[in-house]
């Protein structure tokens, strides 16, 4: 019975005693399971971020061999051609070259380098306009707007001359040289001058004739300013015309006293020169002489007109020889009414010129011919 007991007790002591034993282990074993769990989950959570910038580092390198590899793939040139022989220095490829590509220059000379594509393609941009093409010596334009401001201005040469380079047989208009064409007119030889689409006489008319007279009764003025005309005189009509209207006998171009093939220039021929020189406004500036007007009043003379103030007279005398040095007047072939005829005038105290009508029976000034 006490064997019993005893052996109950022994029996039961060494369950709980495995009872601890398994519980203690597993705890332990609870613990370490879960701390390899964690452990592991930031190995694999390590291991996706390594691979996956892994891969992203690899999609970049993928893209960057490609970028390199499309241009490698380009096969290089020393020049690219812009507007047929203006050389741009490289090296190029097709993609930054907007011209043509070559080794070799074909005028022998190139232009500064410029390997930039957007620079190449400004450069070609640029040349690309017909205007610009025109003047393609210029190597390299710094800017697109140089070259289109260059040809709008080509036509005057840049200013390369003025009045003052104007000689006995040469003119200087709106900046080029040219020469002056002769016509020889009762023993007088006068020079002439295009201007637009015109030919005009550059010296007043000094051809003597009834109903004409010399400033201050001089010959030295009349070869200075050439002379004063009264209105049917320059027309060469009869002197009743200076009081009536003689509409019906003036001729599309008249030519009065000019010499033959040239007339006396009407209301629209002035026109036509105002509009070639710029307009109305500043007519006078351009049109008249450099020197030989007063108070400042002298012109550029632009286009070899060399307009002189050679005043004015009156049949009546009551004003005699008046705005010498201060004005000129020319007449044109149109009249007004029965007792008018128009003129031109330019003033020393104003840049543009004038249109004004006259009495035909009472002024006298001067003749410009034109040619027909």
């Amino acid at each position: 019975m006490k064997t019993d007991r005893f052996l109950s007790a022994a029996i039961f002591a060494l369950a709980l005693v495995f009872t601890f034993s398994c519980s203690s282990g597993g705890g332990s074993g609870g613990d370490g399971s879960a701390e390899l769990s964690s452990s592991s989950k930031r190995q694999r959570s390590s291991s996706s971020l390594a691979n996956s910038g892994g891969k992203s580092s690899s999609s970049v390198a993928s893209s960057s061999s490609s970028v390199r590899s499309s241009s490698g793939n380009e096969q290089s040139y020393n020049y690219c051609i812009i507007a047929g022989n203006t050389c741009l220095t490289g090296p190029f490829t097709a993609s930054t070259c907007n011209g043509q590509l070559s080794n070799s220059c074909p005028n022998g000379s190139s232009s500064s380098s410029s390997s930039s594509s957007s620079v190449a393609s400004s450069s070609s941009s640029v040349l690309s306009s017909s205007s610009v093409a025109s003047s393609s010596s210029v190597a390299v334009p710094s800017s697109s707007s140089k070259p289109s401001s260059s040809s709008s201005v080509a036509s005057s040469s840049s200013l390369g001359c003025t009045a003052a380079d104007n000689t006995s047989t040469r003119y200087c208009s709106n900046g080029t040289m040219k020469n002056y064409g002769f016509v020889t007119y009762e023993g007088q030889t006068y020079k002439t001058v295009v201007i637009g689409t015109q030919t005009w006489m550059a010296e007043n008319l000094n051809y003597a004739v009834a109903g004409s007279e010399c400033i201050d009764n001089s010959e030295a003025n009349c070869n200075t300013y050439g002379r004063l005309y009264e209105w049917a005189t320059a027309m060469a009509l009869d002197a009743s015309c200076n009081s009536s209207s003689c509409s019906g006998q003036i001729k599309p171009k008249h030519q009065g006293i000019c010499p033959d093939g040239w007339h006396i220039p009407s209301d629209a021929d002035w026109d036509v020169l105002m509009t070639a020189v710029g307009g109305a406004s500043t007519a006078g500036k351009y049109l008249k002489a450099e020197s030989g007007w007063s108070n400042g009043g002298n012109g550029e003379d632009k286009y070899g007109f060399a307009a002189l103030p050679g005043g004015y007279d009156n049949a009546a005398n009551t004003i005699h020889f008046y705005g010498v040095g201060n004005a000129g007047s020319w007449w044109s072939a149109i009249e007004n009414n029965t007792y008018n005829a128009y003129f031109q005038s330019m003033s020393a105290s104003q840049e543009r010129a004038a249109k004004g009508n006259g009495a035909k029976n009472y002024w006298l000034y001067s003749v410009r011919c034109v040619q027909d």
